[in-house]
């Protein structure tokens, strides 16, 4: 086995300490470009040969209106920015000198059993008027009219609720459950639009979603503009797929490790960490662990501090497929929108898996004259023929207990050289991925400069040993 040993050669505090970051998505790729600018040489392991984690594209050859055929990139996984909620990452784009391109979050729901599980087929979209109608029957249906009315009923509370400064009750009241039923919203607005809204923004079953505490869901909301009417943000995608961002961050780290599956990390008697990886085994002064929570108490394997708390924090597995079967889009084709939640029948409870489909037509420029969807969790197979990719992408699960669980994991950043950073440091967002990467990444430079960081090396003398 490869073994990467650094021999002390005398006590250096001064010396730029060798640095560990597991996991090559947004989160890791923004910690070590905060090392990197800041004069260390942090060396960077990804499991996969593809860098970018949920920052995937997919590259399509299918013909254009004219017929011929051509090359584009796909997203299936990060999609869309906005300008009031992701200062970082529109900052690291121009940095990059990456372009965006204006995006849409518009939203449609259908329900084969209609809203109460008992019903004709249901489909609306948000877009105007006209889509929210689309079906004419609902302007004479009383059920639509109530999840209408709860709809106004409910942006006007829940802007309240994120703006109190009260601290948010304990007890049922705090999770959105008793949210809704202290406020008795009805059955028609929970199953018709906020559960399939909040389920598809978060990836999880939409009963799932009853657990997430109110004030945080309102907060989100209110800050994302999905509590008004009007005057809501402007939307954007990475021009051409997020790989650009992607490869052009890549391109400024000074060792870049894809490939590479870090197996275990295994802290120092002196201080620091050991890393068991497919390539060998190497030491090191600190270490961020840029990664899943769940992954990232795998790899620690002992009994830390942290990975008791990190074994606790759940990620929802969704599969995603790529394809061109619009048949899976709403059938009125007004009630199309950019992101379509598709209800399976007899799942009124909203037990199973959330359904979404995105039509990529509407959320990135493409060329194609064909329809680009992918769909998350389908409740029905896409036409023979039709699939250009299919994987299986993670989410962080939210509920009161996870929030509890990451203020007590901040406690412990910088413990033993340790570092714990991901988007579900904070809502699950790309946002949140880069803001924990790069305070990781302070906060490790903060503990080097004050002379807290404990060394495991000394000064570096770096050497090839097998074992």
């Amino acid at each position: 086995m490869n073994v990467t040993r650094i021999s002390p050669a005398g006590s250096d505090a001064a010396a730029p300490p060798r640095v560990a970051v597991v996991g090559g998505g947004i989160t890791g790729l923004a910690a070590a470009h905060a090392l990197s600018r800041a004069g260390l040489a942090p060396v960077l392991f990804e499991a996969q040969a593809r860098l970018g984690g949920h920052a995937h594209t997919i590259e399509v050859e299918l013909p254009d209106a004219a017929g011929r055929r051509v090359r584009h990139g796909v997203d299936v996984g990060f999609l869309v920015f906005n300008e009031r909620t992701y200062p970082g990452f529109i900052a690291l784009l121009h940095e990059l000198g990456v372009q965006s391109a204006r995006s849409d979050m518009s939203f449609s729901v259908q329900a084969p059993d209609g809203l109460n599980g008992r019903g004709p087929r249901l489909e609306w979209s948000g877009t105007d008027a006209d889509t929210l109608f689309a079906q004419r029957r609902n302007l004479l249906s009383p059920p639509f009219w109530r999840m209408l009315a709860d709809i106004r009923r409910f942006n006007r509370l829940a802007t309240a609720l994120a703006r109190a400064d009260a601290p948010e009750r304990t007890g049922p009241g705090a999770s959105l459950a008793g949210f809704l039923a202290a406020h008795r919203f009805s059955r028609e607005f929970q199953e018709g639009y906020l559960l399939p809204m909040v389920a598809c923004i978060w990836s999880c079953p939409p009963a799932q979603m009853l657990h997430y505490p109110a004030r945080s869901l309102a907060q989100f909301c209110h800050n994302h503009g999905l509590l008004q009417i009007s005057a809501r943000p402007a939307w954007f995608t990475v021009r051409g797929g997020s790989r650009h961002y992607v490869q052009a961050l890549a391109a400024r780290l000074p060792d870049v490790r894809s490939g590479c599956a870090v197996q275990a990390a295994r802290p120092l008697a002196g201080g620091g960490w050991r890393l068991e990886t497919s390539a060998g085994a190497a030491e090191f002064d600190a270490l961020v662990l840029a990664c899943h929570a769940p992954q990232a108490a795998a790899l620690l394997g002992t009994a830390t501090p942290a990975r008791a708390l990190l074994a606790q924090l759940r990620t929802q597995p969704n599969r995603a497929v790529l394809h061109t079967d619009a048949a899976l889009l709403p059938r009125l084709r007004k009630a199309w929108a950019a992101w379509n939640f598709e209800r399976a029948p007899r799942d009124a409870d909203g037990a199973g898996a959330v359904c979404l489909h995105y039509w990529i037509n509407r959320l990135q420029p493409l060329p194609f004259a064909a329809e680009l969807i992918v769909s998350l969790n389908p409740v029905r197979e896409s036409a023979r023929g039709s699939v250009l990719w299919e994987g299986e992408v993670h989410h962080p699960v939210f509920d009161a207990a996870s929030f509890d669980l990451r203020a007590r994991l901040q406690a412990l950043q910088g413990h033993d050289g340790l570092w714990l950073a991901g988007a579900w440091c904070g809502h699950g967002f790309h946002e949140d991925g880069l803001r924990a990467g790069e305070a990781a990444a302070a906060g490790l430079l903060r503990a080097w400069r004050v002379g807290a960081l404990a060394r495991a090396t000394g000064a570096r003398a770096v050497r090839e040993v097998h074992a």
